[in-house]
Parts: C-alpha cells; sequence; structure tokens
C-alpha cells in the first residue's frame, strides 16, 4: 500500500458509507466522500475534520462522475481506493405492479454507478499499480429468487458479475476488486423496506419478517463494515481478487457465491 493513500467513498452521507467513510479517515487515509446530499456531507465533515473532504454528485449520471473524477484528480491527484457504497432498495412489489422508472433507476444506482465510478477511477490505480475496488453487494443476491424484489436482486447479482470481470482484466495488475455483505444493518433503507413490506400487508410477510428479526436481533453491528474495509485494503488482502467477501462473525452465516473457475470452453 502507497504511504499516503487517497479513498473515495460513494454514498457517504449516511448509512454504511458513513461508516466506511469514517474508518478510513481514522486510519489515516484522506477521504473523499461523495454522496447527493451536501447537508449529509457538512455533518460528516464537521465531525472529522481535515481528514474527509465533501462532493456532491450523482454517481447516477456518469456526466457528473466524469466532472467528479477531473475534480478530484486537480485537487488530491489519483484514488487508491474505491468504495462503492451507494445504493437503494427500489421497489418492493411483484413485477407486473412495479414502477418503471424506479426499477430502472435501482439499476442505475445499484450497478451503473459502480460502474462509471470504476471507469473513471481505475486507470490512475493501474498506474501506481496498486488499488482497492471494493463494491457493496448483498447476500439477496446469493439467496433464492423470490418475489418482490426484482430490482434490488437483479442489480446486486450483476454487480458480483461486474466485479469478476472487472477482477479477471486485473488480475496481477497489484489493483483488485472485490464485493463485500456488509451484515444486515439497521439503516435507512433497512427503515424503508420496513415502510414498504408494512404496507404490503400480507404480501410483504417475508421482508416484514425479515425488519422483524433484524429489529430483534439489533443486526449487525455497523462499524463491522469498516473493519472489512480495513481488512481488505491491507497486505493480508493483496492476492484476494473477484470475492464475494463477508463482515467478521455475521447474524446471517455466510452463503457460498462462486467456486474458481474451470475453463471448459471448446474452443479453448
Amino acid at each position: 500500500m502507497p504511504e499516503a493513500t487517497v479513498a473515495l467513498v460513494t454514498g457517504a452521507s449516511k448509512g454504511l458509507g458513513r461508516e466506511i467513510a469514517i474508518a478510513l479517515a481514522k486510519s489515516g487515509h484522506t477521504v473523499l466522500a461523495v454522496a447527493r446530499s451536501q447537508s449529509g456531507l457538512d455533518s460528516l465533515i464537521n465531525q472529522n475534520q481535515g481528514s474527509i473532504f465533501g462532493y456532491e454528485a450523482d454517481v447516477s449520471e456518469y456526466r457528473n462522475i466524469e466532472d467528479l473524477a477531473a475534480r478530484v484528480r486537480s485537487e488530491h491527484g489519483a484514488v487508491q481506493i474505491l468504495v462503492n457504497a451507494a445504493g437503494v432498495f427500489g421497489p418492493i412489489d411483484l413485477i407486473q405492479n412495479t414502477d418503471p422508472d424506479q426499477w430502472a433507476k435501482t439499476v442505475l444506482i445499484d450497478l451503473l454507478a459502480p460502474y462509471f465510478t470504476t471507469r473513471a477511477f481505475l486507470s490512475g490505480m493501474l498506474e501506481m499499480r496498486w488499488g482497492r475496488i471494493i463494491n457493496v453487494s448483498s447476500a439477496a443476491a446469493l439467496h433464492p429468487p423470490g418475489a418482490l424484489n426484482s430490482a434490488y436482486g437483479t442489480s446486486k447479482v450483476a454487480l458480483n458479475q461486474l466485479t469478476r470481470h472487472l477482477a479477471a482484466e486485473i488480475s496481477g495488475s497489484g489493483v483488485t476488486a472485490n464485493v463485500i455483505h456488509p451484515g444486515d444493518v439497521q439503516t435507512q433503507m433497512w427503515a424503508d423496506i420496513k415502510k414498504k413490506a408494512l404496507a404490503l400487508g400480507d404480501v410483504g410477510s417475508d421482508y416484514t419478517a425479515w425488519v422483524n428479526w433484524v429489529e430483534e436481533t439489533g443486526g449487525d453491528d455497523p462499524k463491522r463494515v469498516g473493519e472489512l474495509v480495513l481488512e481488505i485494503i491491507s497486505s493480508s488482502h493483496d492476492y484476494i481478487n473477484g470475492r464475494f467477501l463477508w463482515i467478521r462473525e455475521p447474524l446471517q452465516a455466510p452463503i457460498p457465491s462462486w467456486d474458481d473457475p474451470v475453463d471448459s470452453r471448446p474452443w479453448s
């Protein structure tokens, strides 16, 4: 790891993104906190003066990311650590009843935004021959497909695959790309799921049960996601690439993700 590292965290004004930004700042990294809410960024910066710099941007619009990348290069140089934590759960409903704009927006934020940021910041990591790209996924991407969460589930499965493609491209470069399950945490997303599930009544009973389970157990400690990110950027994870990684001792037991690839294509 370079002596001085610049870390960019999306969705940093609240929830898990905020926890990750704080953990990185406390560990001595220069943190570029990106979010749509300037007030949320101001609150974060005021609590961590001197180590966190706020950037207001909508990461679901690639032109905003291009402008952001130009500003960051001018003001801080290359980004070595990129954490894509911005996310929404989107519509909880049967596919035929979902709002297409909300469905598409979920894919934009949960899948395309990490693509946009990776595209913008990867070259600097490759030039330095060191970097970490960490995409916040979810155990929902590993569960059997079910009703009601098609937008979120599809986005996270695709994010996993995008990360694996990226990992294959950068293998051996000194840069790694992985996805993480941050735990079952009582964030604003959890509260949003609770509200939407209750509004569905019996149809949303599975989600209501999950919400209640998280509430009754207290959920996973959100600080563990920061601990996992710090572990990933350490030398212990120099050769861990293209993996689905879990927080320490999660409430939800880790689910197998994917095996090492076996190339059996007949033309190979």
